[in-house]
């Protein structure tokens, strides 16, 4: 592996680990006062977004402040029907990403990303709808694997002490729209990037324009009395801003570095990052105890992964 992809990989881990024990941890903890709001990180994380491919743009430009206003007022708001294709992926983004707060509320880090998998399926699928690609045998059968494996995670421990099974099932329901939504969006905004002569910056703008236009109504209908009692930034702490700043800048990164990567190195990457997660939950946060069901499932999912990838 040369050195590129090499640090490829392990950016990608690490983002992707730190992201999912972050997230989990910043749900979880004790907390005086209100806890922060999913809704509202969405939105701010947005924001942030925002903001650095703006200056992604400048600095593409030369820094020239002019050259950079005139691009996006020429290729946003010059351009109103590619701006709006935007807004089905965004939207979907902005429902997965609520989703995914949601989801590590009630499961365990590596529990969650070894369901998170599923999205690999429902990429594949909606590629074959919308792109008429087509699977080989071998990407079928690393699909029904994927599966069987994800079936195997799910199976609680005979020594399973969960307090309310109800509360795994809310997750699991929220990951599995969050996989669906994931597939989805992905597969159009590739279908868009392809189908248009605008730059990657320029469609990030306008995937975040939506997602703050989106994720300000999400927050509205869903937290307007919580917002309105202790304001947009109740519970923002520290931490709280790491998880934005991941949220904001984790995409940004991925999206530049896998120009050094290939999908074998991005399923490496998803099967090192599940190991380390499970690893963290084990020795340090004590509430992860992998079971033989478990274990096996998890061996399934990341030889799919990579058999996937082939």
């Amino acid at each position: 592996m040369n050195s590129k992809k090499l640090i490829a990989l392990v950016l990608l881990v690490i983002q992707t680990t730190t992201l999912v024990l972050t997230l989990r941890y910043s749900r979880t903890r004790p907390v005086e006062g209100p806890r922060f709001l999913n809704s509202t990180v969405v939105v701010i994380a947005e924001v942030v977004k925002l903001l650095c491919c703006i200056l992604m743009i400048l600095k593409s430009k030369g820094y020239s402040l002019r050259f950079t206003v005139d691009e996006i007022l020429r290729e946003v708001i010059g351009r109103p029907i590619e701006t709006f294709k935007i807004a089905i992926p965004s939207g979907m983004y902005a429902i997965q990403n609520n989703l995914l707060f949601i989801a590590l509320s009630y499961l365990d880090a590596p529990t969650y990303q070894v369901t998170y998998q599923l999205k690999i399926l429902s990429s594949a699928i909606f590629s074959v709808l919308l792109l008429g690609r087509s699977l080989n045998r071998l990407k079928w059968i690393s699909l029904v694997l994927l599966m069987g494996g994800v079936a195997l995670v799910q199976i609680p421990p005979e020594n399973s002490e969960e307090k309310d099974p109800a509360y795994r099932w809310y997750g699991l329901f929220a990951i599995f729209c969050s996989c669906i939504s994931s597939g989805f969006a992905g597969v159009y905004f590739e279908k868009l990037l392809k189908r248009s002569n605008q730059s990657l910056w320029i469609r990030n703008v306008q995937m975040a324009l939506f997602g703050t236009i989106f994720g300000g109504l999400t927050a509205y209908f869903t937290n307007y009395e919580e917002i309105r009692k202790d304001g947009i930034f109740q519970g923002y702490d520290h931490l709280t801003w790491f998880v934005v700043i991941l949220h904001a800048v984790g995409g940004l990164l991925v999206s530049n570095v896998i120009k050094y990567a290939d999908n074998i190195v991005k399923s490496f990457a998803a099967s090192l990052s599940i190991v380390i997660s499970s690893a963290v939950s084990y020795f340090m946060f004590n509430e992860f105890h992998p079971g033989p069901f478990f274990t096996i499932g998890t061996a399934v999912v990341l030889f799919s992964t990579v058999l996937y990838s082939k």
